[in-house]
């Protein structure tokens, strides 16, 4: 039996369109699909576009016709894709970046601390603390965005009036999330300002998002997928690993060991985020893995295993490939050397002096 095989199931009222009212249960446990219903990617978006407390049944039938014409992928003219997959690939597609620019970034200025008689950071460092922060900030900030304004969003609609409910909260919980990233790459930029913030109030405020985005997680409703908690559950353990790591960054600032552990659980996480996407809303449409099959959970546990290991092997590539690049780049004339690092830094070995680049010395 593979993980997509469909089983019977018995429907509670309201699982269907999120309504109590007898016709609504009717209509959902006799219909014909309604085994194909429930697996369907675009349930939940009816449940909260149809949610029918306090109206006519006839809406609740045009809710399921509609639901139907989805689940059967008969829409004309359009190629369903699963909400819930771009949203993981997305903010998958975040933490990789992150964690694979890291990954070629931190070996690469811990083989030029070895190098380098002085431990300052420089200009050019700074520019690049400045930078990450601000793609952070507009990631979020987009985020939010999306989040808030796709069609079947909350449009900033926190409660409802109309149905006396909360509205939509799985994309406020994201919105959340993503406030308090958007708040870290602020933090970010400021740090490196002429602010002159407390040394490692960046990493503080990134250790918060983490902690932050771990807590939303572990207290989402999942309802009875249980597949799915399992999943969001070892996703967890990568955030709040991550989170402890950066809260150890702010009292050992550049500690190697560190900032490659961070990169890791970022790596993790993305990949992660991924595969989350394929297993509960495959890209090419059907259902996803089935919910109750427990080898499921096992095989996906040991999947985060691997996932973790593919993340280490990453890492070590990318630091490998950081240090022939680091030894390409120096180019030796005598006892002269000239450390190409962005056209900026060019020391003399073995003297007192530096050649340095026109405006070099009012930059460092």
């Amino acid at each position: 039996m593979g993980p997509y095989d469909m089983h019977p199931r018995v429907f509670r009222p309201g699982e269907i369109l999120g309504c109590d009212c007898t016709e609504c249960f009717l209509l959902s446990t006799s219909s014909p699909w309604a085994g194909l219903i429930a697996f369907a990617p675009g349930t939940q978006w009816f449940e909260r576009r149809w949610g029918c407390r306090g109206v006519t049944a006839s809406v609740c039938l045009e809710a399921l016709h509609s639901l139907l014409i989805r689940a059967a992928g008969e829409t004309p003219g359009a190629i369903p894709m699963p909400t819930s997959f771009l949203g993981s690939a997305l903010r998958g597609t975040f933490f990789l970046i992150f964690g694979l620019w890291w990954s070629l970034r931190y070996p690469l200025k811990y083989l030029r601390r070895k190098t380098n008689a002085e431990n300052q950071p420089s200009y050019g460092l700074r520019r690049v603390e400045v930078f990450e922060g601000a793609v952070k900030a507009f990631f979020a900030l987009a985020g939010i965005l999306v989040e808030q304004f796709v069609p079947s969003g909350p449009h900033l609609m926190l409660y409802s009036p109309r149905t006396h409910s909360w509205t939509d909260l799985t994309h406020w919980h994201y919105t959340t999330m993503y406030l308090f990233f958007l708040l870290s790459g602020i933090v970010d930029v400021v740090s490196h300002s002429p602010l002159k913030l407390p040394l490692g109030l960046d990493r503080l405020s990134l250790s918060v998002a983490l902690f932050m985005e771990g807590l939303l997680f572990c207290f989402h409703d999942y309802g009875d997928a249980a597949l799915d908690q399992h999943l969001h559950s070892l996703l967890s353990l990568a955030i709040f690993a991550g989170a402890l790591c950066v809260l150890l960054e702010v009292f050992l600032r550049d500690h190697i060991i560190l900032e490659c552990l961070r990169t890791s659980t970022f790596l993790l996480q993305g990949s992660w985020l991924w595969q989350i996407g394929f297993v509960l809303s495959p890209p090419w449409g059907g259902p996803g893995w089935d919910q109750t099959d427990g080898s499921n959970f096992s095989f996906l546990t040991m999947c985060f295993c691997w996932h973790y290991a593919g993340a280490l092997v990453a890492l070590a590539a990318n630091a490998a490939a950081s240090r022939c690049c680091n030894e390409s780049c120096q180019l030796r004339f005598g006892d002269i050397d000239v450390e190409l690092d962005c056209g900026m830094c060019i020391r003399k070995k073995g003297s007192g002096g530096a050649l340095l680049p026109e405006g070099g010395a009012e930059e460092k």
